[in-house]
């Protein structure tokens, strides 16, 4: 890899500085409107979710896991019969296990949801969940079905690829079959290496063949619409992407999906995102499952083992859907 794409481009990762006021008097960049934007995007989807999940339940920390609460008042209160389901030979025989890796670190513009989506829809076809909040000053446990990571600014994303390397937990899981799904910086930490806050290279967990530079252009900021892979049966993605990575494919992977709108992975190709067998990464927040929930879907069908679920209502997924869809088609 040529040492060009480590010269001293400003920094990238979810955040990179933008959000800072500008100087009295001066106008605001492309770039910080986009971002106030993508702001007030969140701070409406943070309305949408407690009106779609209610108030959620404090989480305990690892080592003290429980079965949380249901959110909302359609989710049976016990889970369905294990044989409408089959099973894994990995998963646990009583619950789902959901782990959100590092949420002290690594959850920006409410990449949070992805996780609160999945045991929703879990919950909607009668399975028990148990959601596992890992912080970064705890061993990863390896026992999970799904793993969930999302996207950091540059420092924390630099500290979390350091922790993990260090605790080994989440390849250790992936060895053992998990299903792992990261946005972001928590993608660019499953490749092989990434540039750090201190424009350094930073070795990465080697989990998608993958690697990121920084770009030298402008960041990759605003909506993204994407066609997924055709191997995952996925309808159209929708989500939005801030960041200043350029990430190559290896041979080693696919793309997760091609974008019609968008920068996707910075690359000029048309790519957004990667994955091989039960490990996936994208450059989509919105939270992406909010927007996408047949990407949750996805998860726990492979956690299961099965081809398909039990039909769920997705009357208020499908009107957020067909709201961003339409904001991001071009006039």
């Amino acid at each position: 890899m040529s040492d060009q794409y480590y010269g001293g481009q400003q920094q990238f990762g979810d955040q990179g500085g933008y959000g800072q006021q500008q100087p009295y008097g001066g106008q605001p960049s492309y770039e910080q409107q986009q971002y106030d934007r993508q702001q007030q995007q969140q701070q409406q989807y943070g309305q949408y979710e407690q009106q779609a999940y209610g108030e959620p339940p404090q989480q305990q920390a690892y080592g003290e896991p429980q079965q949380h609460q249901q959110y909302g008042g359609d989710a049976p209160q016990q889970p369905a019969p294990q044989q409408q389901f089959g099973r894994s030979s990995r998963m646990s025989e009583s619950s789902l296990r959901v782990v959100w890796v590092y949420p002290d670190l690594l959850s920006t513009y409410g990449d949070r949801g992805n996780a609160l989506v999945v045991e929703r829809r879990a919950r909607q076809r009668g399975l028990g969940v148990q959601r596992i909040d890992v912080r970064s000053d705890q061993s990863v446990p390896t026992s999970g079905d799904i793993y969930l990571i999302g996207g950091g600014e540059d420092r924390p994303q630099r500290l979390a690829a350091e922790r993990l390397r260090n605790d080994g937990g989440l390849v250790r899981a992936a060895e053992n079959g998990a299903i792992i799904f990261s946005v972001c910086a928590g993608f660019q930490i499953l490749g092989h290496e990434f540039v750090n806050d201190l424009g350094e290279r930073e070795a990465g967990l080697g989990l998608l063949d993958v690697w990121t530079v920084r770009g030298e252009g402008a960041r990759c900021v605003g909506d993204v619409l994407a066609d997924v892979s055709p191997q995952l049966n996925l309808p159209q993605l929708t989500g939005f992407e801030n960041h200043q990575g350029v990430t190559h494919l290896g041979e080693g992977v696919s793309p997760f999906a091609t974008v019609q709108v968008g920068r996707g992975n910075g690359t000029g190709d048309g790519t957004e995102g990667a994955w091989r067998d039960t490990v996936f990464g994208t450059y989509l927040h919105g939270p992406v499952m909010a927007r996408n929930p047949a990407v949750a879907d996805l998860l726990i069908k492979l956690a299961l083992d099965v081809n398909a679920l039990p039909p769920a209502d997705t009357t208020w997924y499908d009107a957020l859907r067909a709201e961003r869809i339409a904001a991001a088609r071009p006039a």
